[in-house]
């Protein structure tokens, strides 16, 4: 699995010109699915999530979790996070998880989530079509692969 981890003032994700989801501060997840992906990749990467120290305390330092400020998750499914651009110009999706498979981890990812969090997961509509809108805060924008955990 792959994530897309942006700190936000705030997000929203819409769907033929209606909200589907919205947050105000907190994180958006852009989340990518490939077929090799399993419920460790889920609940590692839900654990990361929540647990990274990536809004500032009063000194301005990285030093606390969404947990600790109270914020709020949109998590949008987006399978172009798998894209292979080795060859030519035109991305190769293969790696990508197929719908049924990505979206049943997808949905067990928001689940995980809103356990640890204890609150309701906003999110996109898996497979559709989206526009999101967004302010980045910082701007605070990290990448990270449950295959490679450095």
């Amino acid at each position: 699995m792959r994530l897309i981890i942006q700190r936000v003032k705030e997000a929203k994700v819409e769907v033929s010109e209606k909200a589907v989801g919205e947050i105000q501060k907190g994180l958006l997840l852009f989340v990518g699915i490939e077929e090799a992906d399993n419920m460790e990749d889920v609940e590692w990467l839900a654990r990361k999530v929540i647990n990274m120290r990536i809004f500032n305390d009063e000194q301005g330092q990285m030093n606390h979790s969404i947990q600790t400020v109270g914020g709020n998750i949109l998590a949008v499914s987006q399978f172009t996070l798998h894209a292979a651009t080795k060859k030519g110009n035109r991305p190769s999706f293969l790696r990508a998880a197929k719908p049924e498979s990505a979206e049943r981890l997808y949905e067990q990812f928001k689940l995980q989530l809103s356990a640890l969090l204890g609150k309701t997961i906003e999110s996109g509509e898996f497979g559709a079509d989206m526009q999101v809108r967004l302010i980045n805060d910082g701007p605070v924008t990290i990448f990270i692969d449950s295959k490679n955990r450095e």
